[in-house]
């Protein structure tokens, strides 16, 4: 390999990575056609054209540098960080996939030691440490497409590889988006495919517990998906069009509040099947699921999730009813509560929501009413405090003041406290009134305090201060 300096840049390399921030893709390609460009060319800080695009957000640019041969592991950087930290630091799900498509090692550390996971949860990317935690390579899963041993033949058809591969590293686990994305392609949803399917899945967790670094995570993955397939297969035997059935009957909640009871049942049961009872993983899920009552939270779906893919729940981000994917922004145009990613998830919804559609409508007005209620005794309160407050202000003293400079700071639109504290004349008053501002009473007399309602005014505060100065009165 040729040793590549680190800042001994041709002045095409450094126009490069000017593209790569300000220009565009063609751009980017003219320079790279050229002799003098070198596709793993380091800056002074041991940064190549792949990691400035990774850092940037460039999709379109990684794709084409990775497509020049740009070094995806390349390691050169003064901190020891890889173009997969950089995505991952970017916050761009669709970068960090494409660096790990490309053969992105994940155990890399920097030089404090942290991972490309652990610095975008450091700066609160989950998102991305979510996509590296569920990444699964396609050669490991194409290793079943060829016959091993005494084999004559594979066990998954190649056809499957890629379908089966999207489910694998999908990273939202709810069973009906499961569900979904078999019936979704021909090639799957019959009964012989999962078949074959769901046997690979078991020996992909069997393998994952067996090897020298046990990985619980994956082998827990892996047992969960292969349990929703073998749970399409048992409806596949019923007839045409059963999958839609299993969907209706994941959706379908109990009457007394509409929790689904049968999917939180089909979750428990595949974590149950777990064949490997001396896990740690197993060990945490039962602790965690076994105590709490069939429609409390936390839900054997939420605990499943965040042991699996490390996503936590936050307040505001919201998820679909339906299928569960994060991200959801569309609600029901009747009842506002209920959330959907789209059209067909609020379709497939429909036979269970229309029941409770309209007393989820009367919670969403008496919510809005309460919110509106308190608005209004909100600003209520402020008013009746801010009348208050102005009925303490006092009025200027008649006294003359022996200073004629006196006068015009007396005269003016508003003065500070602090200032008015230090006037000759000063038992009887403590702020002057404005026009349409006051000051709040917090500004004590004697003190430099002063708190006014907007900063303009203290602006103007100084103002006085100077036109005090400017006039020379004694004393102030």
């Amino acid at each position: 390999m040729v040793h590549i300096t680190k800042g001994e840049l041709t002045q095409e390399e450094k126009e490069l990575l000017e593209v790569i921030g300000k220009g565009t893709v063609q751009e980017a390609g003219t320079l790279l056609a050229s002799k003098n460009v070198r596709v793993n060319c380091l800056d002074e800080n041991g940064m190549t054209p792949l990691m400035h695009a990774a850092y940037k957000g460039k999709l379109d640019m990684c794709k084409l540098l990775l497509r020049h041969g740009a070094d995806v592991n390349c390691h050169q950087h003064e901190h020891g960080y890889t173009a997969l930290m950089f995505a991952a630091l970017s916050g761009n799900k669709d970068i960090t996939w494409v660096m790990l498509e490309a053969g992105a090692e994940t155990d890399v550390v920097n030089s404090v030691g942290r991972t490309a996971a652990q610095m975008a949860a450091f700066v609160g990317q989950h998102d991305c440490v979510t996509v590296i935690n569920n990444f699964f390579p396609r050669e490991r899963l194409d290793y079943y497409t060829k016959p091993q041993g005494l084999d004559k033949e594979p066990k998954l058809p190649p056809k499957l590889a890629g379908p089966l591969h999207k489910i694998i590293t999908t990273t939202n686990l709810h069973p009906v988006k499961i569900v979904m994305l078999v019936n979704e392609n021909p090639l799957l949803a019959e009964e012989a495919a999962l078949n074959k399917c769901y046997k690979v899945m078991d020996l992909i967790c069997e393998k994952c517990m067996k090897q020298r670094d046990m990985n619980e995570v994956l082998a827990m993955k892996m047992h969960y998906i292969s349990c929703i397939f073998q749970k399409c297969i048992n409806f596949l035997k019923g007839g045409e069009n059963k999958l839609d059935t299993l969907v209706k009957s994941l959706l379908k909640g109990r009457a007394s509040d509409g929790f689904p009871v049968y999917q939180e049942k089909i979750i428990r049961e595949s974590i149950r099947k777990f064949p490997y009872c001396e896990a740690t993983l197993l060990q945490q899920l039962v602790r965690s699921i076994a105590p709490v009552e069939i429609g409390s939270d936390p839900t054997a779906f939420s605990v499943l999730t965040q042991a699996i893919t490390g996503q936590v729940g936050f307040v505001d981000v919201e998820f679909c009813t339906t299928c569960g994917e994060k991200g959801a922004s569309k609600r029901c145009s009747v009842c506002k509560m209920v959330i959907y990613c789209d059209q067909i998830c609020q379709k497939t919804h429909w036979f269970a929501h229309k029941k409770i559609c309209k007393d989820l409508k009367d919670v969403y007005e008496k919510q809005q009413s309460e919110a509106a209620k308190e608005k209004s005794e909100e600003e209520n309160k402020t008013v009746s405090c801010f009348s208050s407050e102005s009925q303490t202000i006092v009025e200027t003293t008649s006294t003359p003041a022996p200073h004629p400079g006196e006068y015009i700071v007396r005269s003016a639109e508003r003065i500070c406290c602090g200032e008015v504290a230090q006037l000759t004349d000063t038992k009887h008053f403590h702020l002057y009134p404005s026009a349409d501002r006051i000051a709040f009473t917090t500004c004590v007399r004697n003190t430099r305090t002063c708190v006014w309602r907007t900063e303009a005014d203290l602006r103007y505060c100084y103002q006085v201060s100077k036109m005090v100065r400017r006039l020379g009165i004694p004393g102030w």
